[in-house]
């Protein structure tokens, strides 16, 4: 018998850590290759890390709530046969079956070292591109950075320590004295946290903690209204063609493709569609740059069944057919909802849609996401009387109508973009082809 390390795999560039929500297996149990052992969180997606091999769990090395660094051992398992990725082999610094931890973290963290090897820093201090990012909108100086004691890899500041340093700013005038030294021009400054106001608890009132991905959810919604002053544009449209078109293909599609076909492709196409026609739609703002965004990644909102939202990220949709892109959303929502998302699967998205007609709604004002400047929301298709004209003259006729309304960025997106962009989505669903092909 042999004992292997369980390693925290990579999950992703930028992720460097993750917290232990949950042990699915004890001390003790038997795991088969590629059981899911433990469930894990990290700022961007929670979830699950599979066992590599088979074998018994001697030893639980991280704990419920401790934070894994990546290519840390977070478990023991007993294995068959011998040698190997042994305990005591790993134990010994100067062999080379501890080489692997320190490689894998050099392999993930190199990318790194290069996207943050353009920021306006003098490259003594290590900043991840998150981490960076903070700082900029933070205005604090790399001599102000050296003065925070970093809790990640070799001292390294993590997301934790310079959000820890920002909400106590305020307590240290003499570090304050130095970060008012001139500064390169960044993006606007947000504060780190809305205000906090005493709430009054009555008797039976019950207090319910917020958990960890309700905690992400808040803090990046009341950044995105600090960093973005939003304006909302609606649209009511007739998608009766593409009720039919789908109505036609759903049962066909399923049956040959063993796939659900909702309506979200159909969505999805129309907004690539007009993000095509309005490139500079598909753009984030870094200070006073305009980056235009080569890639068409589009986010698709999807509640979970905790109550909570993620973002799932369609990447490249604008290369994807209508069958593509119904297994691709398809794949992202069952995933999400499972617990099966890659941390990358919630990153690069360009543009977001979210469909709040699943819960009835008629409309919405979305929230920008950042670093994106604009978002759809789609409503409920409701059958109403509706005003046709026809070569005979103005009839009145049931119609499947939909209203959608599109939250844009101000900063760089006014109203005849947003408003015309909008406009494009609403012709291409309204004038669907019944003859599309999928």
């Amino acid at each position: 018998m042999a004992e292997y390390k369980l390693l925290l795999p990579s999950m992703g560039e930028g992720v460097m850590e993750a917290t232990i929500i949950t042990w699915l297996f004890n001390e003790g149990d038997n795991v088969k290759e590629d059981d899911s052992v433990v469930e894990i969180a990290t700022d961007k997606v929670d979830s699950d890390v599979p066992t590599p091999v088979s074998g018994k769990i001697v030893k639980i090395l991280k704990q419920k709530d401790e934070v894994a660094k990546v290519g840390e051992a977070i478990a023991i398992l007993e294995i068959e046969g011998e040698g190997g990725n042994t305990a005591s082999e790993e134990a010994q610094p100067e062999t080379p079956a501890a080489a692997p931890d320190t490689e894998t973290l050099k392999a993930i963290e190199e990318p790194l070292q290069a996207a943050a090897s353009n920021v306006e820093f003098s490259g003594d201090l290590y900043l991840s591109p998150l981490v960076k990012s903070i700082a900029q909108q933070e205005n604090i100086s790399e001599s102000e950075l050296k003065t925070i004691k970093g809790s990640g890899l070799e001292g390294r500041i993590t997301k934790e320590d310079i959000l820890a340093y920002v909400s106590n700013r305020g307590n240290q005038p003499a570090q304050q004295a130095v970060s008012a030294q001139p500064a390169t021009p960044a993006a606007p400054k947000v504060p780190a946290s809305a205000p906090v106001s005493t709430v009054p608890v009555a008797a039976g009132d019950e207090i319910i903690p917020m958990d960890r991905m309700r905690k992400i959810i808040a803090e990046n919604m009341v950044k995105a209204k600090q960093i973005a002053p939003h304006v909302t544009s609606f649209i009511e449209t007739d998608v009766t063609n593409v009720v039919k078109w789908r109505n036609k293909h759903k049962d066909i599609f399923e049956k040959r493709e063993g796939e659900k076909l909702t309506f979200m492709p159909i969505f999805v196409k129309a907004v690539v569609k007009a993000i095509q026609d309005f490139p500079m739609i598909n753009v984030s703002i870094n200070g006073e740059n305009i980056i235009k965004k080569k890639n068409i990644n589009i986010g698709m909102a999807t509640a979970l069944p905790d109550g909570n939202l993620i973002v799932p990220v369609i990447k490249n949709a604008d290369q994807l057919s209508l069958s593509g892109l119904a297994k691709a959303i398809n794949d992202l929502a069952y995933r999400a909802r499972n617990k099966k998302l890659r941390p990358e699967d919630t990153q690069g998205a360009t543009y977001t849609i979210s469909n709040v007609g699943s819960f009835g709604n008629l409309m919405g004002t979305p929230i920008i996401p950042q670093p994106q400047v604009a978002i759809l929301a789609i409503g409920a298709i409701v059958k109403k009387p509706a005003v046709l004209e026809t070569k005979d003259g103005d009839v009145i006729a049931i119609r499947q109508l939909m209203f959608m309304s599109h939250s844009y960025d101000h900063r760089v997106v006014d109203g005849s973009l947003g408003g015309m962009m909008l406009k494009h989505v609403h012709d291409y669903l309204q004038n669907w082809d019944l003859n599309t092909e999928i």
